[in-house]
């Protein structure tokens, strides 16, 4: 389907449903969900022949300057749900309407409402269970287009090199003192210590193994799942504005370092990383032995710190916000700790 693009929900009509989704509802209702803090979500309730019963439309933010500097990540989503999504496996909303992405920011995503699915609680952590699951809907993503050179043709999504890595060099140091001058009344000393300790190994870790690639999700935790009760769909992922190309098990560490508390980590990270491993096998995956992929996950373990460090210092802050990424980064901090990772890189 085609519609205009739209940036305001004052322009969801019902004429503008009917061009979107092939079928004009009888009335619409329109609410907002979500944070919004870098752009909106608005629940749109439907009713009428043909029709689901809601939809989900994402808008770009209406501050004009910061939407600008945003037309990456927007891209980035539009462009999974377009040109990737239809070669992975891995389970997300369905896609309605993608418009392109103009240069100033605009843009429109109609996407399917998995309610009543709920979103995963990063504050709170979730069970092994939910970890497995979602570890093993990540092997969706990463084994259809594992080591693809095609990928490397993209454009749009890269693999880290010299010249990004100069910049993080640059930046990462400045970006610890911010986010520990703001979470730092929230965690262990032990914690802020070995994110002090990351700064000496970060760049050479963000090049490293780079032969084995995949598309990585980038943000792949709590926050951007949703768990139903449905046995045959028990998570979808979200939020797909951070892909890049890299090791694929930055995902994964990424995900059950953030979820899981030391003591739960410890009891079930070895299962869910051979779960994750069958998928991939399953997926068509060859050449990758569970050796070398919990390897590759003890290795990775400096994504949940990375990722939490530039979110924190950079980002919009919220209460909520400064206490999810002290969380984060003591969960994540014990991993590395435990794991050995600093040894590795």
């Amino acid at each position: 389907m085609t519609a205009p693009t739209i940036d305001t929900p004052e322009e969801i009509t019902a004429e503008w449903v009917g061009e979107a989704l092939g079928a004009v509802p009888d009335s619409v209702r329109v609410a907002p969900v979500g944070f919004g803090q870098i752009g909106s979500c608005l629940r749109v309730s439907l009713a009428g022949d043909g029709l689901p019963p809601s939809v989900l439309v994402k808008l770009p933010t209406a501050d004009a300057g910061t939407r600008g500097m945003l037309v990456g990540a927007y891209r980035s989503e539009v462009s999974f749900y377009r040109e990737l999504e239809p070669t992975v496996a891995v389970d997300v909303p369905r896609c309605h309407l993608a418009t392109d992405v103009t240069d100033d920011g605009r843009f429109t995503l109609v996407l399917e409402d998995l309610a009543p699915a709920e979103q995963g609680d990063q504050l709170r952590g979730g069970t092994p269970e939910q970890v497995r699951g979602a570890a093993e809907n990540l092997a969706g993503l990463h084994g259809p287009r594992w080591c693809d050179p095609a990928l490397l043709d993209l454009g749009r999504i890269t693999m880290q090199d010299a010249e990004g890595a100069d910049l993080l060099a640059s930046v990462y140091g400045p970006a610890i003192d911010t986010f520990l001058e703001i979470t730092g009344p929230l965690m262990s000393s032990e914690a802020a210590t070995t994110v002090r300790e990351t700064q000496d190994v970060v760049v050479d870790w963000s090049l490293a193994r780079a032969e084995r690639f995949g598309i990585v999700h980038g943000d792949y935790r709590l926050d951007n799942l949703m768990f139903s009760p449905d046995p045959a769909v028990q998570v979808k992922a979200v939020d797909w504005q951070t892909l890049s190309l890299g090791l694929p098990a930055k995902d994964l560490a990424y995900l059950v370092a953030t979820s899981l508390d030391a003591p739960a980590r410890r009891a079930c990270e070895e299962a869910v990383v051979a779960a994750y491993h069958r998928r991939l096998l399953a997926h068509g995956v060859t050449g990758h032995p569970l050796e070398e992929c919990w390897d590759d996950y003890r290795f990775a373990m400096l994504q949940g710190i990375l990722v939490s460090v530039f979110g924190c210092a950079y980002g919009a802050r919220t209460d909520r916000g400064d206490r999810m990424f002290a969380v984060m980064v003591e969960r994540t901090a014990a991993a590395v700790r435990e794991l050995g990772t600093l040894g590795l890189v």
